[in-house]
């Protein structure tokens, strides 16, 4: 993996509900890699324009979930400022045709069943509607991750996003 993204420090996340199920990464505190650093329903509809705004509107569960398309692949994430990165479940992973097997878990991570690991991958790209980023640091989460999570590692590429009570706004 390029050197250019390497995540450490500590990564909050926002406090989720039992009725939104999803398992997050709370910390990723492995530190043997000080160059790993980070530059946390309804869906968006995807688009092709990589120019435009995509509003996520909020879901009844109270959390904003993003229907994405990963390397021409649609995932469902729910989206999460307080994740440092983008984090695939198992299952949203082997999806994207990324052989797990072959991966080096060599990341300590902690979820909301308590620690695993959890290894980094690039993606080409990651869109939601017009708001697409392209190669995109994530962690493959080895187990406890129900749900993929939409971290800053995408959100923190775009020019801004912005937050109102009923909708997420991302702007490329």
């Amino acid at each position: 993996m390029s050197s250019m993204f390497r995540f450490a420090a500590i990564a909050l996340v926002g406090a989720l509900s039992a009725v939104g199920a999803a398992k997050a990464v709370v910390s990723l505190d492995d530190l043997r890699h000080p160059e790993l650093r980070a530059p946390s329903a309804a869906t968006a509809t995807l688009g092709d324009s990589e120019s435009s705004s995509a509003e996520i509107v909020k879901g009844s569960d109270g959390h904003f979930w993003a229907k994405a398309a990963v390397d021409g692949h649609d995932v469902r994430f729910l989206v999460d400022t307080g994740a440092t990165a983008v984090s695939l479940s198992m299952a949203d992973a082997q999806r994207l045709g990324i052989d797990t097997s072959k991966l080096t878990y060599d990341y300590n991570v902690i979820t909301a069943d308590g620690r695993t690991r959890a290894a980094s991958v690039k993606l080409a790209s990651v869109a939601i509607a017009g708001a697409k980023v392209r190669d995109v640091d994530a962690l493959v989460i080895e187990k406890g991750l129900e749900n993929s999570l939409l971290g800053m590692s995408y959100l923190g590429r775009l020019s801004r996003f912005e937050a109102t009570q009923d909708a997420l706004i991302l702007h490329p």
